[in-house]
């Protein structure tokens, strides 16, 4: 019976770490000044194969997840389909912007990264905020 209740409260906080994504710049730039965060944008595209990658290889891990939320209001959004503002590169996805909760750009990057390499990048954009 132990070992059942377990496995229930081991799979329900699996279930747990996910990604909630906003869809909308200004809900998410609200959002982030109502939390004190900042936001995460992540521009992909509807058949990005190295988007695709970045989502299963890296936006899957237990630690990136826990780090972004602490962090970042998280923001996707599609060049095919989303009206993303003007001041946002689009074109050579993914693409990853981290912002303060007015929407200036903190850092720009883009490329899929592997985990750790996305680890680093979360930490240069660290530094850049004690700026």
């Amino acid at each position: 019976m132990k070992l059942f209740i377990f496995m229930i409260l081991f799979f329900s906080t699996l279930q747990g770490l996910e990604l909630n994504w906003l869809n909308s710049y200004n809900t998410a730039l609200k959002q982030a000044q109502r939390e004190h965060k900042g936001v995460y944008l992540f521009v992909g595209a509807d058949n990005c194969r190295w988007c695709e990658r970045f989502k299963k290889l890296t936006l899957s891990d237990d630690y990136v997840i826990k780090k972004l939320k602490e962090d970042y209001v998280l923001l996707y959004m599609s060049r095919d389909r989303d009206k993303i503002p003007s001041k946002f590169v689009v074109r050579g996805v993914p693409r990853h912007y981290f912002l303060t909760s007015e929407g200036c750009v903190i850092h720009a990057d883009r490329g899929s990264r592997e985990v750790a390499g996305f680890l680093e990048l979360l930490e240069e954009v660290d530094l850049k905020k004690s700026d």
